[in-house]
């Protein structure tokens, strides 16, 4: 029962999650893969999904969590549908990067690691996307595929959101 709507809670299916349990369960210093597999599978970390991972590697579910947070790779809370991966390498630092973050954050409403009321987008600055001669460049995952933007000015940024916002609602077969 969900404590703050009073609603049934559903169990999630974890029947993708039990074939990378069967292989890699019993395997000491596995956990890490099995997180990776599972976030793969359900988009994030959900208690529900840690609790199922403890319940069948016998790990204790504090230790889960505490791999979970200790590493950026993990997440806890769903992204939005599409993931802008910002560049903050030296290249990309020196090019502008923190004015491109400014302009997303300004035209989304959005610090880094948040996503938008929506769902819509998630924000992560990324160490380096190994795109340095488009700096500042961002990459964008979701629900149009994979797509990466440089030679950013704040400019383009806000018209690359709102394609990406105007692709997202726009009905089937339709080109905007």
């Amino acid at each position: 029962m969900c404590e703050s709507c009073g609603a049934e809670k559903q169990r999630a299916d974890f029947t993708a999650l039990d074939h990378v349990l069967a292989e890699y369960g019993g395997v000491r210093g596995s956990l890490i893969t099995i997180l990776q597999q599972a976030q793969e599978l359900y988009g994030y970390l959900a208690e529900e999904t840690i609790d199922y991972i403890a319940a069948r590697t016998g790990l204790k579910p504090a230790k889960i969590y505490g791999v979970a947070t200790f590493y950026a790779q993990f997440r806890l809370e769903p992204i939005g549908r599409n993931l802008i991966m910002l560049c903050k390498g030296t290249a990309c630092h020196v090019n502008g990067a923190d004015d491109i973050e400014e302009a997303v954050t300004d035209h989304l409403g959005i610090a880094d690691g948040q996503t938008t009321e929506d769902g819509t987008f998630t924000l992560n600055n990324v160490a380096c996307l190994g795109c340095c001669s488009l700096a500042p460049v961002m990459m964008v995952r979701g629900t149009n595929g994979e797509e990466t933007f440089g030679n950013l000015t704040k400019e383009k940024v806000r018209a690359i959101l709102d394609e990406l916002r105007a692709k997202e609602f726009e009905p089937a077969g339709v080109s905007v």
